[in-house]
């Protein structure tokens, strides 16, 4: 069968994770076979849920080069049957918070579908922008430590700012945004 595969922003996400508002969805679908290319839409089935909407099928772009409306998908069929790969571009607006899902289900071009069960997942947007579950680890440390936190919004804050203390409140370090990077 061939092989599917779905991105948010590059990562694999997994059920129940926090997204973007403005998430780059990537739906990649991959066929080693080398005779059969896959060049159409229809080999396809890609379902969105909203917080407000019922499930919906998602339509594609009539042609893949236009720019895009955010509900439509756009589409890269596979150049060459060497590297037999079709690619799916879902670049949703998402400003409404709460609980969203998508639904994928592919075929190649001989009607193999990508696996018995549809790709299915559920994903949270919050949109109000916010900086929650900080962690470090390993606590306590001694010269190394990592900083774990989820980054809500679409924007990344103008200012940010990481304290490290001691145990009595002494500040020993203080990282700002300029030292992470975008």
């Amino acid at each position: 069968p061939p092989i599917l595969d779905v991105s948010f922003d590059g990562v694999h996400i997994l059920d129940g994770d926090i997204v973007s508002g403005k998430p780059e969805v990537m739906i990649k679908l991959f066929d080693e076979n080398k005779y059969l290319a896959l060049r159409d839409t229809s080999l396809f089935s890609i379902y969105f849920k909203t917080p407000s909407i019922a499930s919906h099928k998602l339509r594609f772009n009539k042609n893949p080069n236009e720019k895009m409306v955010p509900d439509l998908l756009s589409w890269y069929p596979a150049t060459s049957t060497a590297k037999n790969d079709f690619k799916i571009g879902f670049n949703p607006i998402l400003t409404e918070d709460g609980k969203y899902e998508l639904m994928v289900q592919a075929s190649d071009a001989s009607r193999n579908q990508s696996g018995n069960l549809s790709y299915k997942i559920s994903f949270e947007v919050v949109n109000k922008p916010s900086i929650t579950e900080v962690m470090n680890y390993p606590n306590p440390f001694t010269s190394q430590t990592r900083f774990v936190f989820t980054l809500t919004g679409s924007e990344v804050p103008e200012y940010f700012k990481i304290q490290i203390m001691t145990v009595t409140g002494k500040v020993v370090r203080e990282i700002m945004r300029s030292e992470l990077g975008e």
